[in-house]
């Protein structure tokens, strides 16, 4: 087995060599046989690598609301059916999308300006923070991943990188595109209520004007 390359989407359960039926035990027993196979301090099997990818595993599928979001972007116990187009939805979402990265980018930065010494987030704190849905928000950080612009850290919490710091300083968004994505118990108490309905399509306008024609 192969470890998965930093970035890309891991199949947790691939990695623990299980079905995605698992109960917690068989978890247990599979995450106990591989975090000693390639823990890095065996010296024949040993692998810094998938030792993460297995401990990253683990802490996903032991905790039913994680494993709950994973099974929902896996697609676990959906029926099967011919694939379909979402249609008007997908363009109302496309500008959308690209403000919520960027709603999360300022979320991670701020984390790394205001705590230095812990500057990770974990997908739970992330959910308490930004509003998106479990399937949006997994979207978003897949791409950011991808992009290299926030990264896992050894405990699979995110936090941003010097890219994403770069991107987002160079790509400075209206504070107005961001904060409607943060959940009002998030927000400064200082904050004065707004209609999203209204920022988000202001947002998005904003963002439609600076797109080239």
């Amino acid at each position: 087995m192969s470890a998965p390359l930093a970035g890309k989407f891991q199949d947790h359960y691939a990695i623990l060599e299980i079905e995605a039926k698992a109960d917690s035990e068989t978890i247990q027993k599979a995450y106990a046989k591989l975090a000693k196979k390639y823990h890095p301090n065996n010296a024949e099997t040993g692998s810094a690598e998938m030792f993460e990818a297995v401990n990253s595993a683990y802490e996903t599928l032991s905790d039913p609301e994680l494993r709950g979001i994973f099974d929902k972007l896996k697609g676990v116990g959906q029926q099967e059916g011919a694939p379909r187009f979402s249609g008007v939805e997908f363009f109302d979402a496309l500008g959308r999308e690209a403000l919520r990265r960027a709603a999360i980018l300022c979320v991670l930065y701020d984390r790394r300006l205001s705590k230095p010494n812990a500057p990770s987030l974990s997908m739970r704190h992330l959910e308490i923070i930004v509003e998106a849905t479990a399937a949006e928000l997994a979207s978003a950080l897949w791409y950011l991943k991808q992009r290299g612009l926030a990264a896992s850290d050894d405990k699979s919490s995110l936090q941003i990188t010097v890219d994403g710091m770069d991107f987002l300083e160079s790509n400075r968004p209206v504070p107005e595109d961001v904060m409607v994505f943060i959940k009002e118990a998030a927000a400064p108490a200082t904050q004065e209520p707004r209609r999203k309905e209204e920022t988000v399509l202001a947002a998005l306008n904003r963002a439609l004007a600076r797109t080239p024609a």
